[in-house]
């Protein structure tokens, strides 16, 4: 990856980074990866160790990851805030250093953390000696699922420079989606915006004092923004685009984003940490259609389910079998309408509800009940049933305090109003908090 410090080098008085209001340049970043290497060597770091960087975003430990990766060595970044827990992820992966970055990321300790685990896919990896990065995804089962890259692979997408931008990195280091955004907006010289947390507050004091022109996102945040109307006290008019992805959008609140920022563009974005992520162009900014693929991926649809075959594709799971076919292919497990060019995105196939034989896509049953007043947001799921398998319950967030039976009665008229019968939530949940996780993502339980 000497490529991307030689364009670092191209432009050093330029900002890299604004983490909470101190600004580093790219001259900077580079004497940090210099130093990091150095102090990578001074330890005993060798090419083919697997170190583990715990950390949230900050230019030190951006730094970090990318003096591992020239070093040839296997990185697993982690969060605080990782869906997998430190000791589970490292007794899938094995490790033999640790390296924590403290709360405001600027300080690390370097420490031997000896963990055996042996795997064919890291050997060769390491007899190949190019670096790794090791992802961890919940899965759709709850099991951890060690996801193995080829870092100069990942990275070599982002050789031909685009257009710089000011942006909040949104997802996780720990997520590839982080990963990805990070390598984009670096690779073309772009600033990196952090923040101490994701709260709406946060995020959007960052966009009107650094007047952020990207803001990568999820339909989650999205939503419980305009519930929030806390984008009205701020000044965001330095947005030119918002894109949104990992979880289906509502078109309720995309019609509300369009709405309340009328001059910003409205991208989806479609990836996977095992194929990784895509171009995309929405067919327009208030329509769930896109276009996805680009060079490096080809896209087909099996059966109503859509399937990638990517030049970027992880090398493995070390913990599981492989689900590319033996043509490369990867099944995604999203089922979409097709419309020429276009996919619509319904949902996870792992989140369908299957109600007396009827399938019931979450997605579209939130949808409608975010159109009613006094709803923030709605996690819509399946509950076991002894005659129909399973029924649909929505749990409720509300702007005010509201009872549950009328609130009950209201969602289920404005949705048998809309929706067949089998789609109509049996049980209404009143939440009690937020409905997403760290990352921003619906949680539906």
């Amino acid at each position: 990856m000497q490529w991307l410090l030689d364009r670092f080098a191209a432009e050093p008085a330029r900002a890299a980074f604004i983490h909470r209001d101190r600004e580093v340049s790219y001259g900077a970043v580079i004497d940090r990866i210099a130093g990091y290497g150095t102090r990578l060597a001074e330890h005993g770091i060798e090419p083919g160790d697997r170190v583990a960087v715990l950390g949230d975003y900050s230019p030190e430990m951006f730094c970090m990851i990318l003096a591992l990766a020239l070093n040839g060595n296997i990185v697993i970044p982690l969060s605080r805030d990782a869906v997998v827990e430190k000791d589970n992820a490292l007794g899938i992966s094995g490790c033999d250093w640790l390296i924590e970055f403290d709360e405001a990321g600027l300080d690390a300790s370097v420490e031997r953390h000896a963990i055996v685990a042996e795997n064919a896919l890291l050997d060769g990896l390491r007899e190949s000696g190019r670096p790794g990065l090791l992802l961890f995804s919940s899965g759709s089962t709850g099991k951890p699922k060690a996801i193995l890259h080829d870092f100069e692979r990942v990275a070599d997408k982002f050789c031909k420079q685009r257009i710089a931008v000011i942006a909040i990195p949104f997802l996780m280091i720990d997520h590839f989606g982080g990963i990805n955004t990070i390598l984009a907006i670096v690779s073309s010289l772009g600033t990196v915006v952090t923040v101490a947390n994701r709260s709406i507050d946060n995020i959007c004091q960052a966009i009107e004092k650094h007047r952020v022109e990207l803001l990568p996102t999820t339909p989650s945040f999205l939503t419980m923004l305009m519930a929030s109307n806390l984008h009205r006290s701020y000044d965001l008019s330095s947005l030119k685009r918002i894109t949104y992805g990992t979880e289906v959008m509502p078109q309720s609140t995309l019609d509300r984003v369009r709405a309340e920022f009328p001059g910003v563009t409205l991208q989806q974005t479609y990836g996977l940490s095992e194929v990784g992520v895509m171009r995309s162009q929405s067919r327009d900014d208030g329509s769930l259609w896109v276009r996805v693929g680009g060079e490096g991926f080809k896209t087909k649809v099996v059966d109503d389910v859509l399937w990638v075959k990517s030049d970027y594709a992880m090398l493995g799971y070390l913990n599981a079998p492989s689900e590319f076919d033996e043509d490369g292919w990867f099944n995604t497990q999203d089922r979409v309408e097709v419309e020429g060019e276009y996919f619509r995105i319904l949902g996870r196939v792992t989140d369908l509800i299957n109600v007396g034989g009827q399938k019931v896509y979450p997605a579209e049953v939130e949808d409608v009940i975010l159109t009613l007043d006094n709803i923030s947001d709605v996690a819509v799921f399946g509950e076991p049933h002894p005659l129909l398998g399973n029924v649909v319950v929505a749990k409720v967030l509300t702007g005010e305090p509201e009872s549950a039976a009328d609130l009950k009665r209201r969602i289920r008229s404005a949705c048998s109003a809309i929706l067949a019968n089998y789609k109509v939530p049996a049980k209404v949940v009143l939440a009690d908090g937020p409905l997403y996780t760290a990352r921003q993502k619906k949680r539906r339980a």
